[in-house]
């Protein structure tokens, strides 16, 4: 009886260490979510990560049971907004609706980052891909992309192209651009993509490369002209817009949007969470935003992303290089 007492015990014992060591796991498996969710943003609203942040959010409300608030944490090419996340508690509470080559792109281009790129953060899932659209002013006479490079060429120190923020993929496309055209043109960084927009609209810069959603009423309206897509196909959303290759440059970069969490959340929650976002993104509603905007709904396990964060971050080290962009 002593025996079976003691062994009682020891089993208790264990049992409550347990619980103790890890109360994050047991907790996340009965009542994630019991409050509102914050999923962040790091550019301004009406860009392609906040258009699906806010399509995303109100499935995820529905289906989570609790509100899921969106919330723009703009500036410093989204590294305010990744600061913000790899400091946050890792209960699930803060997650990061992330353009992931923008994150593979930072990774190089800050030599001071106050965040490491991979460990300190927990992958989800990626969600979605999208083209880039470069633009110009229709008063600029300018028609395609070897028009664009013309004159710029014939007018050395005079043009300036504007981009959503240092360090953002059409701030690297930019660059790409200068590169491989041998081009004479100062780089204007703006809080996102809906200010970078504004300045093309008023004429202030010459080009920019810029996300679908941003640019796309402005060159249905006629108020901007699309010159090329960053993809190495066509985009259903912008069929009659020839790619960059086609025009000449073997220039390929696209916007893979994906969802990241602190480091050290629990795996129950993570396992939640990349479940919900698939389901989101599998859902009719956010599909519907996803073709408007020319994205294209992606899904992968979080092992999976992070194979994929760890060979972007080493893709774009060169591209970073060759550029000559940096961000410090």
């Amino acid at each position: 009886m002593k025996q079976l007492r003691f062994f009682t015990n020891l089993i208790t014992q264990i049992i409550l260490s347990w619980l103790v060591l890890f109360p994050s796991q047991s907790i996340a498996q009965v009542d994630y979510p019991n409050r509102p969710v914050r999923l962040v943003v790091g550019f301004s609203p009406g860009g392609l990560s906040d258009v699906m942040a806010r399509a995303i959010a109100n499935r995820l409300s529905l289906s989570m049971g609790q509100q899921v608030i969106v919330e723009n944490k703009v500036g410093a090419g989204s590294t305010i907004a990744g600061d913000y996340i790899s400091k946050s508690a890792p209960d699930g509470y803060n997650i990061w609706l992330q353009d992931m080559t923008n994150h593979a792109i930072n990774a190089s281009l800050y030599k001071k980052l106050s965040y490491d790129s991979i460990n300190d953060f927990t992958p989800v899932s990626n969600i979605g891909i999208s083209p880039l659209l470069l633009v110009t002013h229709p008063s600029q006479p300018i028609k395609s992309v070897q028009e664009l490079i013309s004159i710029i060429k014939s007018n050395p120190h005079r043009y300036a192209y504007a981009s959503a923020g240092t360090g953002t993929g059409n701030h690297l496309a930019a660059e790409l651009l200068r590169g491989m055209a041998g081009l004479d043109v100062t780089h204007i960084p703006y809080k996102g993509s809906t200010p970078s927009v504004l300045a093309m609209l008023s004429n202030e810069t010459l080009f920019s490369f810029v996300t679908l959603p941003a640019a796309m009423p402005h060159v249905l309206s006629g108020k901007l002209r699309a010159l090329a897509v960053t993809t190495p196909t066509r985009v259903s959303a912008a069929q009659d817009i020839p790619t960059m290759i086609e025009s000449g440059l073997n220039l390929e970069i696209a916007s893979v949007s994906g969802i990241l969490l602190p480091a050290r959340v629990p795996l129950a929650i993570v396992n939640r969470l990349n479940a919900e976002f698939l389901k989101a993104i599998s859902s009719d509603e956010v599909r519907a935003v996803f073709a408007k905007i020319g994205a294209e709904p992606t899904g992968t396990t979080p092992q999976q992303m992070a194979t994929e964060m760890q060979r972007d971050i080493a893709k774009f080290v060169p591209l970073v290089k060759a550029s000559g962009a940096s961000a410090d």
